[in-house]
């Protein structure tokens, strides 16, 4: 079979969070720049003036940054597909750079290693490659991948075979 008619068994999407949507954004741009008006105008009566430059500087340099990070983050992402035969892991990072990793699911194995004070690392193994997933989750997502991850691996290792000529009437 091909890798395009292989039945899915398990796929999951991997993206970092977004908590702040357009309006958000709209909220945050008009905060920064009413605080720098402020901040200028004071500074303006006291006849310091060329404050304002600066902080109408800072602040497109602030906003720039901020758009610049949400366009970016919208590009990441890590999807893992698990078929017969094959765990595949595609990225795409920040900048549109896309990478392909292949696994043997048989002998892949899965690892949640804690890290006091940081967000622990999810593992998969196989032999002597170790393939770090889910790097743009956080801990409570990557401990429901794990499990879910975990679970898919149990299922394709040790499937469940149904013989009707074995059941009993």
């Amino acid at each position: 079979m091909s890798a395009q008619t292989d039945p899915i068994l398990f796929e999951a999407i991997c993206t970092p969070a977004r908590s702040l949507g357009r309006r958000g954004m709209f909220a945050v741009a008009g905060g920064v720049l009413a605080g720098s008006l402020t901040i200028g105008g004071i500074f303006s009566l006291f006849g310091a003036w060329p404050v304002l430059g600066f902080t109408g500087l800072e602040s497109v340099l602030v906003l720039s940054l901020l758009a610049l990070h949400r366009r970016w983050s919208a590009r990441s992402m890590e999807m893992l597909v698990l078929t017969e035969g094959r765990l595949t892991i595609r990225r795409t990072d920040a900048h549109g750079r896309q990478e392909a990793l292949t696994l043997d699911p048989y002998w892949a194995r899965l690892r949640l290693e804690e890290r006091p004070g940081r967000v622990s690392l999810l593992v998969l193994q196989q032999r002597q490659r170790r393939v770090e997933i889910g790097q743009l989750l956080g801990e409570d997502q990557k401990r429901d991948l794990a499990e879910a991850l975990e679970a898919a691996l149990r299922r394709y290792r040790e499937p469940v075979f149904d013989n009707p000529q074995l059941r009993e009437d």
